[in-house]
């Protein structure tokens, strides 16, 4: 109990001075309702709100699972890919690093005139957002293993494929769940980007209209569903993490 308190006292005392200095400076600033809610506000949205908000919270929350999915199993298989082929690494590396230059919100409204308003445009920005951090980071990972261990493997004449499963693949695991603990927070920012872009379902679906329609509460409400989506997801493949990985030591 003392451990816990000493972890998320601080964090907790800061947000309560921040939101309790926002809620002075609605109420008693000069600033418009629309302009800047009061967290009252906010809270009495997500309230009255909820037979909205929380259906199209359902619908991001689908999107960012699925996509995240969609990412994990490919950024593993390429990861593998360019680890074990020096020839493939060689050839698309650079076209991977390169990906990350094209912004996602040009992408978006192209995938939207090629596969319509459904799930499928969402899945594709979110795996694109996804797909790098778990690359990048399950790569470094199988490329970390201590180069004696593999050449004590080899001279046990274990085959390339029995080093790569029994020694480099459980090294990296710390490195995939590093990676897909950025991706997964990163997924809800790429289901917003889909939604805003052509969607008439989801919580950026919800952003839009309340921003176009000044029912800014609504609009916080929704920001605040995202972010505590984000952090949950974040923490849940932070607790699975140390579940599978119990090796490679206590998160800070």
């Amino acid at each position: 109990m003392k451990a816990w308190i000493v972890k998320w006292a601080p964090p907790l005392l800061v947000l309560a001075l921040l939101v309790g200095g926002w809620e002075a400076l609605a109420q008693f600033g000069s600033v418009e309702d629309y302009l800047l809610p009061a967290p009252s506000d906010v809270a009495r949205a997500l309230v009255n709100d909820r037979d909205l908000l929380l259906p199209d919270a359902w619908v991001t929350l689908r999107e960012v699972l699925f996509g995240f999915a969609l990412a994990l199993a490919a950024g593993l298989a390429a990861a593998t890919l360019l680890h074990l082929s020096p020839v493939a690494r060689r050839a698309l590396y650079p076209l991977v690093v390169g990906s990350q230059a094209i912004p996602v919100i040009v992408i978006a409204p192209i995938l939207v005139i090629w596969f319509g308003f459904g799930m499928t445009p969402k899945l594709i920005v979110i795996a694109l957002i996804c797909f790098f951090p778990i690359t990048v980071n399950t790569l470094d990972g199988l490329a970390s293993v201590d180069p004696a261990q593999v050449k004590m493997l080899r001279t046990l004449d274990a085959s390339r494929w029995q080093v790569f499963r029994r020694l480099e693949l459980p090294s990296a695991l710390p490195y995939v769940f590093s990676g897909a603990r950025v991706a997964v927070a990163v997924a809800v920012i790429g289901a917003v980007f889909g939604e805003l872009v052509g969607s008439d379902q989801g919580l950026g679906h919800v952003i839009q209209v309340g921003t176009a329609q000044l029912l800014t509460a609504r609009v916080f409400a929704a920001t605040l569903l995202l972010a505590s989506m984000g952090i949950a997801l974040f923490a849940l493949v932070g607790f699975v993490q140390r579940r599978a990985v119990p090796w490679a030591g206590r998160e800070r």
